[in-house]
């Protein structure tokens, strides 16, 4: 991700989280637009039951005095990555604020993203990153487990996207493999061979 673009979307499947949170954290400061996609099928590293007391022990971290004044603990996978973030940057001061208004995080690929071009960053990905054999925990696991509600709806939602992907690359290979066969046919064409004695 060293080249700037308008819109970087990140499929967050199979990315350790903090990894990830600390990559995009600096592009953000540097005036990158980032949103990252599929949060909930992103990893940490350690077993799920370990990260499940580390989570309920973060829950219980409040204020004494009046609980509504926060801190507030999101359970949403797509907030745990922004807090995440959010610690990585200096959020109180205007370029923290500016670089994190261009951030977006979602559950699943919601609806212009899924015919946008998806990228992963090999940095933070859990197979090049995780020691082979080591346990892992899914973020949409952990979240279901600490009351995120979301986790079905998010799962049919998704079921259907890819089945909608399926038919839109099935035509798109047909109308590629149309073109070809129309390219080559037309390269042996008479007129094209006397374009290509004279250089065209």
């Amino acid at each position: 991700m060293s080249d700037f673009q308008p819109l970087i979307v990140i499929d967050g499947k199979g990315h350790l989280l903090g990894r990830l949170a600390s990559i995009v954290a600096k592009q953000l400061l540097n005036g990158q637009n980032i949103t990252v996609v599929r949060c909930e099928a992103l990893n940490i590293s350690g077993e799920f039951f370990r990260n499940k007391l580390k989570f309920h022990d973060y829950l219980r971290k409040a204020t004494r005095y009046n609980r509504t004044k926060g801190p507030f603990h999101f359970r949403a996978p797509s907030r745990v990555l922004y807090k995440a973030i959010r610690g990585m940057i200096p959020h109180k001061t205007a370029r923290g604020k500016a670089a994190l208004e261009r951030l977006k995080v979602f559950e699943g690929v919601p609806s212009p993203y899924d015919k946008k071009k998806r990228v992963v960053v090999p940095q933070a990905l859990r197979v090049l990153r995780l020691k082979p054999g080591r346990k892992y925990t899914t973020v949409g696991k952990l979240s279901a487990a600490v009351g995120w509600k979301y986790e079905n709806i998010v799962d049919k939602l998704e079921e259907k996207r890819k089945v909608r992907s399926a038919e839109y690359y099935a035509k798109k290979a047909a109308a590629a493999k149309k073109l070809a066969a129309a390219t080559a046919q037309n390269a042996e064409s008479d007129v094209a061979k006397k374009l290509a004695e004279f250089g065209y």
